[in-house]
């Protein structure tokens, strides 16, 4: 029996008040096609309404994708995930704003855990990730907004541990994603640089005795997937709908994404000479370990690989982002998560247990905020709610976190050339605060942990210690009290800061 159905009979079989998890990293692997009908579906019927949506991570990365078809009054009664949007045109994000819709945070490996736990029927998770951040029942608990409560997770000790216990929920409807199906609902992606937990979240559904729909673009005949390119049986597989406009994740660079191809290196553009590139050459310094296996966020982080490239410095530096891939260089921002030639792709489920256990040599991350407690903030600022994402869960456990950003953000102008840095204009926004507007990094916690923790500038790179702030760096042709100190409204450490290496400015 065939379980390839139209998109407007899988759409149908959505109840009212279903808890629904989605698959997806922004514009990868994302199953828009049934997202689109089923939004379409609500506004010409009214239903489903009051659906509880559960993410691991931002799907939909534009105007009207992903997670905003769920941003209707009376169509979503609860959001759930590790991050919303980056755009401030989010609608989704303006109904949490607004309170219309209870939202809360986690990281996407607790996500991810809790969905594995799920599909074993677990009824509680447990874990140490988060303790100290927003995350943290003592903290915020990670409620986005007023109307959400403060119970989604508690504090409770296990055998002397105090740990976080999130009570595991049942999930009636799994959305998936894949590349091709046969008849009876095997699935393979082989066209997906990505797996994002998609057996996880189809587990996690089989096992609350809900169902599990998956997009494809293409229907071939039962049997004729290799076995072992099979992600999801189709035991556990419901529905299945054919998209045949279905795009490739990632466009022209797909193949070399997947491993069908490799391409040279070199044939990527190189980083023009601008702030972004002084901070990523000088983080890019940071990597001291021969073989270091290193995660990168997305941003300026993301550039790291390039100046490697660039300058023949590399190590045999080994990136591996959270979303799967291993080896290779990760790609541009827009399909942030996917390696150019990875080496190999594992699932997102088994990436955090890797992390949690200590895997990675260090990563280098992005920061919002910091403040005089070493706190990071990249989940909520400015009228935005991006989340965290997986930072949290690889802040976790890494011995060394290197946070790259601007010293100021909005309108600032830099002039960079000569071996030397100017500041012809200051950015609006003040990224060094006396207080982060939410916590993503526990500075002290870190500390506690005996991580090293650095945060690199354009202008200035500073240091996480028992007593503070240090200054360690700072860029040459630049005032350090005007153009660093009196811009921080907190004491910094100052014994004897040297000048940044020129060739960071040439």
């Amino acid at each position: 029996m065939s379980k390839v159905v139209s998109v407007e009979e899988a759409i149908a079989s959505i109840a009212d008040g279903s808890t629904v998890t989605v698959c997806g990293c922004e514009n990868i692997l994302l199953p828009e096609y049934l997202l689109a009908n089923l939004e379409k579906r609500f506004l010409e019927t009214g239903h489903p309404r009051d659906l509880t949506e559960i993410h691991t991570v931002i799907h939909g990365m534009g105007v009207g994708l992903g997670l905003e078809h769920f941003a209707h009054d009376g169509m979503t009664k609860k959001v759930i995930g590790s991050g919303y949007s980056y755009l401030k045109t989010s609608k989704m994000t303006s109904m949490i704003r607004e309170n219309k819709i209870p939202a809360y945070l986690i990281p996407m490996g607790t996500v991810l855990q809790i969905m594995a736990n799920v599909a074993a029927g677990e009824p509680y998770t447990y874990s140490k990730v988060g303790f100290g951040t927003f995350v943290d029942c003592d903290v915020e608990g990670g409620c986005v907004n007023s109307i959400a409560e403060n119970t989604f997770c508690t504090r409770d000790t296990i055998y002397g541990e105090e740990m976080l216990c999130y009570k595991n929920p049942k999930i009636d409807v799994a959305i998936l994603r894949g590349t091709t199906a046969d008849e009876f609902g095997n699935i393979s992606l082989e066209h997906e640089p990505m797996t994002l937990g998609v057996r996880t979240l189809a587990m996690a559904a089989r096992a609350s005795g809900g169902k599990v729909i998956v997009q494809v673009s293409r229907l071939v005949k039962r049997g004729s997937i290799d076995p072992q390119k099979v992600v999801i049986p189709g035991i556990m597989v419901d529905m299945v709908v054919v998209d045949e406009n279905q795009a490739p994740s990632g466009g022209r660079m797909n193949p070399a994404l997947t491993g069908e191809i490799r391409i040279p290196v070199s044939a990527l553009e190189p980083l023009p000479l601008d702030a972004a590139k002084v901070i990523s050459r000088r983080a890019a310094q940071e990597i001291t370990k021969q073989s270091a296996v290193v995660n990168l966020g997305v941003g300026i982080p993301i550039n790291i690989p390039m100046i490697q490239v660039e300058e023949n410095s590399d190590k045999d530096t080994i990136f591996f982002p959270e979303h799967g891939a291993i080896g290779g260089v990760p790609a541009e921002r827009a399909i942030f998560g996917t390696n150019v030639n990875p080496e190999a792709i594992i699932d997102s489920t088994d990436v955090f247990r890797y992390y949690r256990g200590g895997g990675l040599t260090q990563t280098f991350l992005g920061f919002g905020e910091f403040d005089q407690y070493g706190n990071v903030n990249v989940s909520k600022f400015n009228g935005i709610i991006p989340g965290c994402g997986g930072f949290i869960d690889i802040a976790h456990k890494t011995p060394k976190l290197v946070f790259c950003g601007s010293f100021t953000a909005g309108g600032a102008k830099i002039e960079i050339g000569g071996g030397r840095l100017k500041i012809i204009q200051e950015g609006k926004y003040h990224k060094l605060m006396e207080k982060v507007e939410q916590i993503t990094l526990n500075g002290q916690e870190a500390l506690k942990k005996g991580q090293d923790v650095t945060y690199v500038t354009e202008r200035a790179v500073f240091h996480l210690t028992p007593k503070g702030i240090e200054l360690l760096e700072y860029a040459p042709g630049i005032d350090i009290q005007k153009d660093i100190l009196d811009l921080i409204p907190f004491p910094v450490l100052v014994s004897n800061p040297k000048e940044m290496d020129a060739a960071l400015f040439t």
